[in-house]
């Protein structure tokens, strides 16, 4: 289902993995969507959990490890509770959720929340799942005394790039503008808006830039607002929330990725694009600074000068210089994020967590510094 983020995308492909590793493995969503085919092919061995938390454990059975993704809902304190109760390790991915931007977003509900709740069942918690280093010393300055590991997000590597799909020799010949691309929820945290700015003040020549993914909480309205303003009808679009065949299309329809965030745990979506061979463009917000040292995007302040100039540096380049920026990202993405690497990562920190040998390590991400 296209309206679906990420970590439904993730966690799902991270399942498979583990079992793949040899590990037994039970999904559940309070939505029910564990067991919806796009998101865990038929085939998979996990097994898909139904019912409500306790009926998803009970049907499970003798769980060593309950692995809750995300915080603040009700599912998330229930989960708690649960693991609590009987006696089984839990571990928490916060998936960003606890970032400075995440946290003052909603700040007063969330502070409620966290006195009422969520402090307690984060210190509960027998480990705590970062995605990047800057994650996980945010994670440490909380001082909730818990050991955190750090374990990025996977991704997989398609087939190389279609011949005539934006290729040198057909783009040579092709009268069209390029495209720079944008995928992802259409939420205040990733910052359109400042692209938008950014774009109309650099309006760069012979180029469109696409808005690709769900609209949260009516967000859109305000980026389209910002686009009529700024007489960029004719150049910026909205694609809508794209299935996987769409989505994979996309990609390889655009010369680069745009990530304008304020913030981000990981930002898979960066991942995504790069094993696409896309050049990526995103801002400090996300944990990328490995982008321009590996010669594969660029990193600037999260504002519309720091994006408005990485534009132009970016939007200057021929398509060739682009490509071969994004053959490097490619590269990067197949060595460092593959699934099966992440998938042993993970399991060995369950089995530390199990042994009562897990330390604190935010310096030990994969691939991402910060």
């Amino acid at each position: 289902m296209p309206s679906y983020g990420g970590p439904a995308f993730s966690v799902s492909r991270l399942a498979m993995a583990l079992t793949e590793a040899g590990a037994e493995v039970g999904l559940w969503a309070p939505d029910q969507s564990a067991g919806f085919t796009p998101l865990l092919p038929a085939q998979s061995s996990v097994r898909r959990l139904t019912g409500t938390e306790a009926e998803a454990l009970d049907s499970f059975g003798n769980a060593d490890v309950l692995h809750d993704n995300g915080i603040w809902l009700p599912h998330n304190h229930c989960l708690a509770v649960l693991a609590e109760r009987r006696g089984i390790p839990r571990i928490v991915s916060t998936r960003g959720m606890l970032e400075p931007w995440a946290i003052n977003h909603k700040r007063l509900k969330k502070n409620l929340a966290w006195c009422l709740y969520q402090c307690r069942d984060l210190k509960q918690a027998r480990c705590h799942i970062a995605t990047g280093e800057a994650e996980a010393q945010n994670l440490q300055h909380l001082g909730l005394g818990v050991p955190i590991a750090t374990v990025p997000n996977g991704v997989d590597v398609p087939e190389e790039r279609p011949p005539g799909v934006g290729s040198g020799a057909e783009r040579a010949v092709r009268v069209g503008p390029r495209t720079a691309l944008f995928l992802g929820r259409i939420y205040p945290i990733k910052g359109l808006p400042m692209l938008i700015e950014a774009w109309a003040r650099t309006r760069p020549e012979g180029w469109i830039l696409r808005i690709a993914g769900p609209d949260e909480a009516g967000h859109q309205k305000q980026v389209e607002r910002a686009v009529s303003a700024a007489g960029l009808g004719q150049v910026v679009s909205f694609m809508g929330p794209l299935a996987h065949g769409m989505k994979r299309s996309a990609f390889f329809d655009a010369e680069l990725f745009v990530l304008p965030t304020h913030s981000e745990s990981f930002g898979i979506v960066v991942a995504e694009a790069l094993a696409h061979g896309l050049p990526v463009l995103t801002t400090t917000g996300a944990p990328w600074s490995i982008l321009p040292e590996s010669g594969c995007g660029w990193w600037v302040d999260p504002t519309v000068d720091g994006i408005a100039e990485g534009l132009r540096q970016a939007t200057a380049l021929d398509l060739e210089t682009l490509r071969s920026m994004g053959a490097k990202g490619r590269s990067l993405v197949s060595a460092e994020f593959g699934w099966k690497r992440v998938a042993d990562r993970m399991l060995s920190t369950y089995e530390a967590v199990l042994a009562d040998t897990i330390t604190h390590n935010p310096a030990s991400s994969i691939g991402l510094r910060s």
